[in-house]
This record gives structure tokens, C-alpha cells and sequence, in this order.
């Protein structure tokens, strides 16, 4: 039965073959279907607009009827644009960035919109039981009008692309804007009309065009969720993934999408701040912005609203990437890295407030407009020179900066500039190269630790964070010992000095889950856990959990001593995926130990953390999951005796598993275990005996409050 509904089909002059089988579908569809030309159409006189285009939009062809069809969206008004209209959103002034991929496409398999979870209930989606729905059939050229390298600066991505069984989440199709106080929704690819398709694809796409015109032409509002404006909306989106048990509760998390390497780390006017890379978008790397995230105390954490986003005519249209945070003379002040096509450059930005929610960018950006070229920057096929991420400190009333790079013919380089003011920065050259072989093709991230008698610099290659001890100076790195930071999934750390004279570590923890699991999932990374960095006796490195962590201990289960005979397993008292668990490790004559975690009962699934008389640890994720999509390499990291027996301490939270050994090695891992009563803890020892000692597990708090602050 046709639905009662006025819709008014918009064409420009004349009417092609793919908006003609459009417009007669939708008239079969709907009781009061107009084709009115752009130019003569009332638009008051309609429910909603649908404007269906198989070209490209051409802005001067808007001239004569574009000013009242967006005066009409502002005013209340509801519009539909699919295929090539979605890319009207620019020229009416609906979005400051419009689709960057727009032509035409042969499609080689089923083809159709991918859901955002969190867009799964929109009424777009109604009649759908699956995020993955196909709505164009293979065989066919089709027009298509999509984000790709850049997203929507106002409008909220409801879904992607499913191509076949694959996800191609980049290949952003559907989006919605609220202009004014009008609704626009936009369906890029995969609901051409004029060429014959099987039933199943016909009938979602039929569906899909429905939904979206009765949705527009209701009276009832959908809100935005992807591009949120308050820390209310933020807690409204954790609220709707705080059943996944796979989600941490006391780590940095973004509220929903995407979050990888920590930013801008600063204690300001009494609060600490942790800036993240943060895609709005969806739970993928695109069109990085700068989240936000405060506490009081290191361990509770709030959202605050989205620090930096690009700007469509800036040198950081395709993102803002990481950079660190300075106190200029009182002025909070970030540096970091703006991309726009193939340039990648420093730039900089003031705090516009106390809080450190608003920031201005400085409209001299960039401030360094030019690589050096000695050494030559490594140019690839994505950009004229791998040259990004900054730390910056004051040394003798003046400026210094690193920024990485890869050289040309080489390996990674850590870049010095100093600047009076840190606007005019003048080059000195490379503090430190390493080679391609065993240090990695580009450095990001290089971070200068101070410790007094030595330095620490950190790299990060993309598989490892390589760090260096040695001595700084007059800007060269000379280098005594070298090791990793991490030896598991850990990335990009960042550190804070605090008041009382520490330095803070935080770093990314990425996903060991496929792309589909993090998209159905809603969000994608977590930070480490804050690690106090120091030099040991000898010279070495410290690293232990920071002390303020102990503030999210509850429920305790404790023992004096375990003894293992490699006979049995102990099975402890522990129901939990959210503990810390510190113990001291004696082998006697076993070969190794055995700390199992997130275990079933029947041990169906389980995380064995190995102990053997070899000093290694591993890790070995075999057995962690079901899911397919989910790795189940083994890690492993050294461990030098230096002292024995062994001290351990195990961070347990959702999938994340971090493991302290003798506060000198970490090792950081991701697992997802399907069932649900994966939450056991248990012992063992191999061909000997072995004790445990001074045994304790801590139930761990979570780190968000349930409200936002007022």
C-alpha cells in the first residue's frame, strides 16, 4: 500500500534515465509524488524533498533555486540526497567539506551500506537485522558520490560501505546534517534505480529510500550521535557500550569511535589533561581530531568536549595529528602536526580558555613550511616526507624541538629546531639516527626524558617503541643501552612531569582484532595504564604502575604463600575482568609458572601469563578467544634476574592485559574472550616446584563517572 506522505523529486532542467526510474518507483511508493524542476519548486508545499542525481553537481547550476531550497532545510525543512546530489551538501552551504570521491564505479559484488552500531536503531535502519545490508547488485556501473580521505565537518556518519563480505569502512556513504533546524540525509552509492538487480538487493534498497523519506518527513527528531557536542552526549554514547565486555572500565577510553596516540599531556590550573588522536567518525583512522579527557587525580576521568578538528581550509584539513602541550608564559600552547593532501607540518595553537576546551590556531600555520634537507626526509607514495610528531621543552631560555622523521636511503631520525619564541624555528639537524634494519625506516613520536645524570630518548617505528639511555648534548644523543619500552601492543607514548618531581608514561594500546570487530564493536584503542618512569641504581630503567592507580582497589583476596608441586592446578578465589594482581614468583626447581587469567571454568578459554626458568615471560593468547577475528600470537619479552625471586603485578581490564616484571619490563596485550564466564585466576607449576608469595588481587573501580560534571 502506498504511504501518505508529499514528496517533492527535484531535478535540474531536465530529467535523466537514472532519476527518472527513480521518481517513478517513488511514485509507486508514496500517494503525492511532484517532479518539480530545482528553479519552480515551492518547497513548503511538501513533506520532504528528495533530490536523486546520477552527475556530478555542478555549483553554478544551484544558482537558480539553491538559495530557497536551503533557506527552506534551515527553516525546518526535510531533504533527501543520494548518489551525486549528496554532493550539493558543500555548495547549499550544509557542510564546510563536502564528498572528496565522487564518479562512477563498476560493481563487482553486492554492494551497500555498512551500520555504525550506534546508528543501528536509527529509523534509517528499521527493518534491517544486520549492520552489513546490500542494496546494489554486482554487474552494473553505477554513480556514486562518498567520503573517503576526509569527513563531514558538521554531518554524522551513520554508515560506511559493505562490499561483499568485506568492510570498507572508509568509504563513508551515508551521513546526516541538522542545518538550522532542518534535516538532511545523504546516501552516496548503492541505490541506483535504472539497472535491473536481484529481489533481495531491490528490496533494501526499496526499504532503505523509504526509511529515509518517511524518517525526514516525520515530526520526530533524530539526534545527532557521532559528532557530539557535550560531555552529555559523550556520556550517552558510553552508556550505550558499557555492556561490552571487552571494553575497559579504569583505562583512557574514547567515549565511542576511535582514539590512538596520547596528546598534549599537561597539569593545568590543578587538573590533568590527556589529548588523544580521535576519529568522530566511526572506530577507524580517519580525519584525526584531538579528544579530550581530564581528571583530578590520575585515575578518575572525564570527557571534555573535542579539543582540535581540522580545518577545511587549513594546512590540517586531513587531520591534526600529535603534538605535545607547553606553558608559554602562561599561555597553554599545543604543537602538532596539521596534514592536508600530501604535506604533512608543524603547527600551533593557544588555549582560548582556563579549561583547555577551546584552542586558536595560529593563522600563520604552518610554522615550519619546509622539511630539511640534510639528511634528505624519506618521500613516499602517501607524502612528500615522513616528518610529524613533536616534543618540545625550554633549555636555557630557549625553545628545542624533535620531530620525526625517516631518512632517505636510511633509517628514522629524531630532527632538532630551536626558536626564541616557538613560532620561528630554526633547523640543527638530527640528535640521533638509527638504521633502516634494526631501528625502523621512520621514527614518530621521539620523546627527550630528562633524568638528570642520563636522558631517555624514546622512538616509536611503527611495530615497537625502541627507547635509548645515554647522555644529551649540545644536540647529540650519545647512546649506552637500548631495549623496548614494551614488548606487547603498545605505541606512541607520551609523558607528564608531575608536581612532585615524576615522570608519567602514557601510551596507545591498540586493537588485536580485525577492522569488522572494532566496527561492530563501536569504539576502537585504549591508553596504558600511567607507568612512573626513573632510573634504576645501576642505571637502567625503571618502569612501575603509578601509585595514585591504588586508589581503584576494592574487594581484596589475599595469600600469605601458594605452593606448586606441578601436580595440580590452585584455582583462586577471583571472578572478575577488571583486577590487579601483584605476587612474588619463586621457580625452586620448577621449569616455569604459570599464571592463568579471564579463564572458564572448564578452561574452554583461558589466558596463560608464563613464567620460565629461562627469564622469559610470555604471554600466549592461543587460547584467549573463539573469535576468529581476534590474534592469538604468543608475546614475549626477557627478563634480566635482577633480583630473585621475580615481582610481578598483572592489570586485568576488559581485553587489555598488562603485565609489570620486576619494575624493569612490560608488556602489554590485547585478548577477547567470547564467553562470558572467562573470569578465573589460577596457578601452576611445570616438572618441579615452585611458591608464590604475598599474593594479592584487587577488584579495580572504573575510571568514568556515571554523570558529567556540571
Amino acid at each position: 500500500m502506498a504511504e501518505s506522505l508529499r514528496v517533492g523529486c527535484l531535478f535540474v532542467d531536465s530529467r535523466s534515465d537514472e532519476q527518472i526510474a527513480a521518481y517513478e518507483w517513488c511514485e509507486s511508493a508514496f500517494d503525492d509524488v511532484d517532479r518539480v524542476s530545482l528553479s519552480t519548486v515551492e518547497p513548503t508545499a511538501y513533506d520532504v524533498l528528495w533530490w536523486h542525481r546520477d552527475g556530478e553537481i555542478e555549483p553554478e547550476r544551484l544558482a537558480d533555486g539553491g538559495d530557497a531550497l536551503a533557506s527552506f532545510v534551515r527553516g525546518g525543512g526535510s531533504l533527501l540526497l543520494t548518489l551525486g546530489a549528496m554532493a550539493a551538501v558543500e555548495p547549499l552551504g550544509f557542510d564546510a567539506v563536502g564528498p572528496d570521491a565522487v564518479g562512477w564505479e563498476e560493481i563487482s559484488e553486492p554492494v551497500g551500506p555498512l551500520w555504525k552500531a550506534l546508528a543501528a536503531d536509527h529509523p534509517i535502519a528499521e527493518g534491517f537485522d544486520t549492520l552489513r545490508v546490500h542494496t546494489r547488485g554486482p554487474g552494473v556501473t553505477v554513480p556514486y558520490a562518498r567520503y573517503e580521505t576526509v569527513a563531514p565537518t558538521d554531518g554524522d556518519l551513520l554508515a560506511s560501505t559493505a562490499r561483499g563480505t568485506t568492510d570498507v569502512v572508509k568509504q563513508m556513504s551515508t551521513v546526516s546534517w541538522r542545518p538550522g533546524d532542518g534535516h538532511v540525509l545523504g546516501i552516496g552509492s548503492a541505490v541506483s534505480f535504472r539497472q535491473p538487480t536481484h529481489d533481495i538487493c531491490r528490496g533494501n534498497r526499496e526499504t532503505l529510500v523509504s526509511n529515509a523519506l518517511s524518517a525526514l518527513a516525520g515530526s520526530e527528531t533524530v539526534p545527532l550521535s557521532g559528532r557530539p557536542k557535550s560531555v552529555e552526549a559523550f556520556a550517552e554514547m558510553r552508556a550505550e557500550l558499557a555492556d561490552d565486555p571487552h571494553r575497559p572500565t579504569y583505562h583512557v577510553t574514547p567515549p565511542a569511535n576511535w582514539l590512538n596516540d596520547p596528546n598534549g599531556l599537561i597539569h593545568w590550573n590543578g587538573r590533568y589533561h590527556l589529548f588523544y588522536q580521535y576519529n568522530p567518525t566511526g572506530p577507524f583512522h580517519n580525519t584525526i581530531h584531538w579528544g579530550h579527557a581530564v581528571s583530578d587525580d590520575l585515575v578518575h576521568w572525564e570527557d571534555e568536549p573535542v579539543a582540535l578538528s581540522p580545518s577545511p581550509d587549513g594546512p590540517d584539513r586531513d587531520g591534526c595529528w600529535s603534538g605535545c602541550a607547553v606553558d608559554d608564559d602562561g599561555t597553554a600552547t599545543i604543537l602538532y602536526t596539521g596534514g592536508r593532501d600530501k604535506k604533512q607540518l608543524p603547527c600551533i595553537a593557544t588555549a582560548a580558555d582556563e579549561g583547555l576546551t577551546a584552542w586558536r590556531k595560529d593563522p600563520d600555520n604552518p610554522v615550519i613550511e619546509e622539511m630539511p634537507t640534510q639528511p634528505e626526509v624519506l618521500r613516499t607514495e602517501h607524502w612528500d616526507g615522513e616528518f610529524r610528531d613533536h616534543c618540545v621543552w625550554r633549555e636555557d631560555g630557549v625553545w628545542h624541538q624533535l620531530i620525526g622523521a625517516g631518512m632517505e636511503g636510511g633509517g628514522g631520525a629524531a630532527l632538532l629546531y630551536v626558536s626564541e619564541d616557538l613560532r620561528d624555528w630554526e633547523y640543527r639537524g638530527p640528535i640521533l639516527t638509527g638504521d633502516r634494519d634494526t631501528a625502523g625506516t621512520v621514527w614518530e613520536c621521539p620523546e627527550l626524558l630528562d633524568f638528570g645524570e642520563r636522558q631517555l630518548l624514546h622512538v616509536s617505528n611503527y611495530e615497537d617503541v625502541v627507547y635509548f639511555l645515554g647522555t644529551y648534548e649540545d644536540g647529540e644523543f650519545d647512546v649506552e643501552r637500548r631495549d623496548k619500552l614494551d614488548h606487547g601492543d603498545f605505541y606512541a607514548p607520551q609523558s607528564m612531569w608531575t608536581d612532585d618531581g615524576r615522570i608519567l608514561t602514557w601510551g596507545w594500546i591498540p586493537e588485536a582484532r580485525d577492522v569488522s570487530a572494532q566496527w561492530d564493536a563501536g569504539w576502537s584503542g585504549a591508553m596504558s595504564l600511567p607507568r612512573e618512569l626513573a632510573l634504576a641504581d645501576d642505571g637502567g630503567l625503571c618502569q612501575r604502575p603509578a601509585p595514585e592507580l591504588k586508589a581503584l582497589r576494592g574487594a581484596n583476596v589475599c595469600h600469605d604463600e601458594i605452593r606448586l608441586d606441578g601436580s595440580d592446578r590452585r584455582t583462586l578465589d577471583v571472578d572478575s575482568r577488571a583486577f590487579e594482581l601483584r605476587a612474588t614468583v619463586r621457580l625452586e626447581d620448577a621449569e616455569r609458572v604459570e599464571l592463568s587469567v579471564l579463564e572458564t571454568p572448564d578452561r574452554d578459554e583461558y589466558t596463560p601469563i608464563r613464567y620460565s626458568h629461562t627469564s622469559e615471560i610470555s604471554v600466549d593468547r592461543a587460547r584467549a578467544s573463539h573469535d576468529p577475528q581476534a590474534t592469538s600470537a604468543t608475546q614475549r619479552m626477557r627478563v634480566t634476574p635482577y633480583d630473585s625471586p621475580l615481582s610481578l603485578r598483572v592489570f586485568v581490564d576488559g581485553s587489555v592485559v598488562s603485565v609489570f616484571a620486576n619494575e624493569r619490563h612490560c608488556l602489554t596485550t590485547r585478548v577477547y574472550p567470547t564467553s562470558e564466564d572467562a573470569t578465573g585466576v589460577s596457578l601452576s607449576a611445570e616438572s618441579g616446584r615452585a611458591t608464590v608469595a604475598s599474593l594479592d588481587v584487587w577488584e579495580m573501580g572504573g575510571a568514568w563517572s556515571a554523570e558529567p560534571r556540571e
